[in-house]
């Protein structure tokens, strides 16, 4: 082990007490954050727990280097939930696929303590009802991350670009322990922002989500800059389609929202999206959060969304496979 993986310096016991439920890519980068913020750092790493209990994340990024040493590596929720007692952890990050096959109020409820606010950094549409739901007493802060990361290897995260997170209540407002989370945050090295409408924030991302994605995969897993030389104009249309949505559901984006979107995506350095890393790797992709939500909520409104529902059709076949 080098030297240059961190410790906090203080007893953990006096420190914020983070347990992160999926620390992939994604996970891993935000709670490297967290541990130099100073929170006290737990994670659920599942396949990778051997490695990261051994030797700790390392974390390659435009910020220098993230590597850590969490507190505590568990490879199940159950075995954290054991460990981390009657009071349980200040915050309980959720930083896993949304996936029809996975219950994840049923994965993070033995964790779940009175005091435990909830933290969901996942990608979709309408994916905080069924943890509302579950745990309605709990303080549910949903948060969208603008990232650029990929595991390369177990306990091995290279980082990009990007990484602001941006921070609410759900369904709305911006209460102490939202504030609390984006400063240990913004001590750890980024800036994130508070809203206090959340759910318009995960529109706007889900301009960008909702097409990228899903035609990252069409085109074989291709990254951004393929994407954009070969047909900026067709995710121009999913994305003034999404913008469509968004509004008849209540929020309203900004005139500009598709071209300044794409903008950034030129100015970006190529890179493949979470969906595409999956769909290489053989993992199921996120199909309903990312794109069906959407397309359920045109329909809700009778609101035609042509190019939206050809993808949507497109890409339920895609990850079907062959017919065996």
């Amino acid at each position: 082990m080098t030297s240059n993986l961190q410790s906090s310096p203080e007893d953990p016991g006096t420190l914020p007490r983070v347990l992160i439920v999926g620390a992939g890519a994604v996970g891993a980068f935000y709670g490297a954050l967290l541990h130099r913020g100073g929170a006290c750092v737990e994670v659920v790493a599942r396949s990778d727990a051997a490695v990261v209990r051994a030797d700790g994340y390392r974390i390659d990024s435009p910020l220098g280097d993230l590597s850590f040493r969490p507190a505590a590596v568990y490879d199940a929720v159950e075995a954290a939930a054991a460990a981390v007692g009657q009071t349980g952890p200040d915050y309980l990050v959720l930083a896993v696929k949304v996936l029809d096959d996975l219950d994840r109020a049923a994965l993070i409820k033995p964790a779940v303590r009175s005091g435990t606010a909830i933290v969901l950094i996942e990608n979709g549409i309408d994916i905080e009802a069924p943890i509302a739901a579950a745990f309605p007493q709990a303080t549910l802060i949903s948060g969208i991350a603008f990232i650029g990361a990929c595991r390369t290897a177990p306990g091995r995260i290279h980082h990009q670009a990007f990484g602001r997170l941006v921070l609410g209540d759900y369904p709305g407002g911006i209460g102490s322990a939202s504030r609390r989370f984006a400063a240990l945050l913004e001590a750890g090295g980024m800036a994130g922002k508070l809203t206090d409408s959340v759910v318009t924030e995960r529109w706007r991302k889900c301009v960008w989500n909702a097409a990228f994605n899903p035609v990252s995969v069409l085109a074989g897993g291709a990254d951004t800059r393929s994407l954009l030389a070969v047909d900026e104009s067709l995710l121009r249309l999913l994305m003034q389609e999404v913008c469509n949505v968004a509004a008849a559901e209540g929020h309203p984006l900004p005139e500009n929202s598709v071209s300044a979107s794409l903008a950034k995506t030129r100015d970006m350095p190529a890179y493949k999206t979470s969906m595409a890393l999956d769909f290489l790797a053989g993992r199921p992709l996120e199909t309903e959060a990312i794109l069906g939500n959407v397309v359920r909520a045109a329909t809700r409104y009778d609101l035609a969304v042509p190019h939206l529902r050809t993808l949507y059709g497109l890409l339920r076949l895609r990850a079907a496979g062959p017919a065996t």
